[in-house]
């Protein structure tokens, strides 16, 4: 077995253990109940699939980026809704329930349209829509839906088995960022040197605080949520497309591989920054 191959395999585990393990922690009732807020809903399907790659565009456009680095951030635009965003909603004290709404229509909506979208958005990739569509399936929709399953009809062997599974998420995390180190580490650090992490950065903070401002009739904890939940990134989704891609340039796949540890940090401050507006509006109200 080649070393491709092995990235190849880990690759495929860190997509289904991450959005595995995002399955298992989603509640069907409250997902099913969040959904039928027709604002939450075309708030996520507007800025994920319209105004996020607008944005990216402008960019790509703006900042002096190479053809790689720039297919790299268009595909980091296509794919909205981190697995951790739990997470990041927790420490910003926002509202739980917009998170069981976004997870999986983020997911279910990357797998429709990231197929329809990245051959036209992403100039001189050549990809088949419906190859783009299968892996999708297979990889980031099936593991998703599995765990939603076993949270809904055996709850208590979920709770048992989350922990590990979001242990073994983090593990696979891990191996995969030592692979690419090992396999390019060269152009890894060539993109740490350009505008690469940069240009990510700027998309975050941009479609973060824009999906903020214009939260029309909601509240400031769910208004955060949005945010946390539009500007954070599902890297499964973002390998997957990689692999379907016919010629793999290691740059793209390293501007992928930067949307791992980089925006990270980014979200954590901003669920910080929206922490603290959550608690400015309590004081303001007592």
């Amino acid at each position: 077995m080649s070393t491709q191959d092995m990235f190849s395999i880990v690759a495929i585990l860190y997509c289904v253990t991450n959005l595995g393990s995002m399955g298992l922690e989603l509640n069907l009732s409250e997902t099913i109940k969040a959904l039928r807020s027709p604002r939450l809903v075309t708030l996520t399907l507007v800025w994920s699939w319209i105004l996020g790659p607008a944005l990216a565009i402008l960019i790509t456009k703006t900042l002096p980026l190479s053809d790689a680095h720039a297919t790299g951030l268009l595909l980091f635009s296509l794919a909205p809704t981190a697995p951790m965003l739990p997470i990041l909603i927790r420490k910003a004290k926002a509202d739980m329930d917009v998170s069981a709404a976004m997870m999986p229509l983020a997911v279910v909506g990357t797998v429709i349209l990231m197929p329809l979208i990245a051959p036209i958005l992403i100039p001189g990739v050549s990809v088949s829509s419906l190859a783009l569509a299968k892996q999708l399936v297979l990889t980031v929709l099936l593991p998703l839906v599995a765990g939603v399953l076993i949270k809904f009809y055996a709850n208590k062997a979920a709770d048992k088995i989350f922990p590990y599974f979001k242990k073994l998420a983090g593990l696979t995390t891990l191996i995969l960022l030592a692979f690419t180190v090992i396999m390019y580490g060269r152009e890894l650090l060539n993109a740490l040197g350009s505008f690469a992490v940069a240009a990510q950065v700027l998309f975050i903070v941009v479609i973060a605080f824009g999906s903020y401002v214009i939260g029309f009739g909601m509240s400031q904890t769910q208004r955060s949520a949005l945010a946390l939940g539009i500007c954070s990134r599902n890297g499964g989704a973002m390998f997957v497309a990689f692999a379907a891609f016919p010629v793999q340039d290691p740059n793209v796949l390293v501007m992928i591989l930067l949307a791992v540890p980089v925006p990270v940090v980014v979200w954590l401050l901003l669920a910080r920054y929206f922490a603290s507006r959550t608690d400015k509006v309590k004081t303001t109200q007592q």
